[in-house]
């Protein structure tokens, strides 16, 4: 090579060049944050469709229901939750409970919840209606509330509670308590304080503040016969434990560790199951909608009572209509904190029983 060729070599590159050179490489790097932007969405997509699709489904719960007799809807969301436990001794809550479904004429329900998430996303009300609550069951006649559930399935649940309390409810969603032992493990234990000591199967939960492990919470959560009020205490165990799981589920601790939180939500989604109109993306917005939830601005209630009584060889619950539905006017207009903070003692104590 010639002497004038090395030294051309050495030449500056032509500014136009170098304009080009560095086009291409931002480019270049341009469609390498594009790729990994659409990489890291089809993750997120691919985990929320994967844990969407473990969530069990329940088709047409609202098609049979007459239209032009439900309430009028409003803002934020309704969600009729029912608890059922697949590994209960108890015939209408045990065995048969194991089924895709429902069981007609077998299976009941253990728990019966009204939860309104606000339209903002930051507050909500949960309450309870005892299972043993003597209501006028469309097309049936009088009966306990959970028997709905087992002449009709969800939709004549539905459309009884909606008819109880004049609240439109939105979507429809089954909780198994079995599953509530992974569920606690999963986030990590929950923290509660025990009214009453309880032991069963050689699982003893002590009275006082406890951090609850799987085996213990269902224990708590299961525990009814030794309890003085029997279901009206079990209830309140049910909220508390809920309430507990809720609070651990939107700590610090959980939502900063990917691992934790992605371990707990696989969990519920396995022991979940929602009405067919809440599509995994449904369920993702949810759950992002709640981003600014907190238990402390969640109300726990039970329907207001007059007491327990006998129909035929029945024990009941006789609700009470008056201030049920000063309740329920409470709830169609998101002032459940106003209605709960007039009567405190109506709501969940730190220490139930």
């Amino acid at each position: 090579m010639s002497v004038d060729a090395l030294l051309r070599t050495g030449d500056p590159e032509p500014p136009e060049n170098r304009r080009r050179r560095g086009l291409r490489a931002l480019v270049y790097v341009l469609v390498g944050v594009l790729i990994l932007v659409l990489l890291a969405a089809a993750g997120i997509v691919l985990v929320t469709n994967k844990l969407g699709d473990q969530v069990g489904r329940y088709p047409s719960v609202f098609v049979g229901l007459d239209q032009t007799q439900r309430p009028a809807g409003k803002l934020g969301q309704t969600f009729l939750l029912v608890g059922t436990d697949s590994r209960s001794p108890e015939a209408t809550t045990g065995s048969d409970a194991t089924a895709p479904d429902f069981v007609f004429g077998a299976q009941r329900s253990d728990v019966i919840m009204l939860a309104t998430i606000a339209d903002d996303g930051r507050s909500a009300s949960v309450v309870s209606i005892p299972r043993d609550s003597w209501v006028d069951i469309p097309g049936r006649g009088m009966n306990k509330i959970n028997a709905a559930y087992s002449f009709g399935g969800p939709t004549l649940l539905i459309n009884t509670v909606e008819q109880l309390t004049r609240v439109r409810v939105d979507h429809f969603a089954v909780i198994d308590f079995a599953g509530f032992q992974q569920m606690t493990d999963a986030a990590g234990g929950i923290d509660v304080n025990v009214g009453q000591q309880t032991e069963r199967g050689g699982v003893v939960v002590p009275a006082g503040p406890q951090h609850l492990n799987g085996e213990q919470a269902l224990v708590y959560v299961r525990e009814r016969k030794s309890l003085a009020q029997g279901d009206f205490d079990r209830v309140r165990r049910q909220q508390n434990a809920l309430r507990a799981l809720v609070s651990q589920s939107l700590s610090a601790g959980t939502l900063s560790s990917p691992t934790r939180a992605y371990d707990l939500v696989n969990t519920v989604t396995q022991h979940v199951g929602v009405d067919d109109s809440l599509s995994n993306t449904g369920l993702a917005e949810l759950v992002f909608n709640l981003r600014d939830l907190r238990a402390s601005n969640i109300e726990f209630l039970t329907v207001p009572t007059t007491g327990t009584g006998m129909e035929g060889a029945a024990s009941v619950v006789y609700l009470d209509r008056q201030a049920g539905d000063d309740l329920w006017f409470a709830v169609n207009n998101d002032k459940v904190g106003e209605w709960a903070a007039a009567r405190p003692s109506e709501r969940l104590s730190d220490t139930p029983r």
